[in-house]
């Protein structure tokens, strides 16, 4: 294993324990302080269809955000189809099933939506810097999904320890446009 690799291993562990320590009410009330910024965002209120992802228990609640603002603009989810992630319209709770992939909530029906017709994307991560490099869980999903957006702003969220001085990436690892951490 080459030293990115190594080091990539390495912070993911360490945000995994510190993830350990973040309690509900907590994790809810930073959700809530990150969410209120992006829906103050020019970017995001001119947006028609907005990318997001249902979020594992260890990562910033994005429930109730996905379920408000799926009843004024198309919020649309990532589902694991083989090595890629198609992007489904969300319509309700009911239409998840969880994956065999992390065990993420996923859309099972609803309309496929091509990437380019996506307006703003907010991308998941294990950890961000400041130059908006990503870590995510290491199967590169995002990383083939992003070069198909058109000119779109995407912003990676987390927890504030998930902002960290410098990610280690290659030359696969695509950055972000702009950090969001609470």
């Amino acid at each position: 294993m080459n030293s990115i690799s190594e080091n990539k291993n390495l912070l993911r562990k360490a945000i995994r324990q510190q993830k350990k320590l973040v309690g509900v009410e907590e994790s809810k009330s930073k959700a809530e302080i990150v969410f209120a910024e992006i829906e103050t965002m020019e970017s995001f209120k001119q947006a028609n269809t907005v990318l997001a992802f249902w979020s594992l228990p260890d990562e910033i609640p994005t429930h109730d955000f996905v379920i408000k603002w799926s009843k004024s603009k198309r919020l649309v989810l990532p589902v694991v189809v083989g090595d890629i992630l198609e992007l489904r319209l969300y319509t309700g709770t009911k239409q998840l099933e969880q994956s065999n992939h992390f065990g993420i909530m996923e859309p099972k029906t609803g309309m496929v939506i091509a990437p380019t017709d996506i307006d703003f994307a907010i991308i998941p991560g294990v950890a961000f810097d400041n130059k908006g490099n990503r870590l995510g869980r290491g199967k590169g999903f995002y990383d083939r999904l992003m070069p198909q957006f058109r000119n779109i702003l995407k912003v990676g969220i987390g927890y504030e320890f998930q902002l960290v001085e410098s990610v280690p990436v290659d030359e696969f690892d695509l950055p972000v446009d702009m950090v969001i951490c609470n």
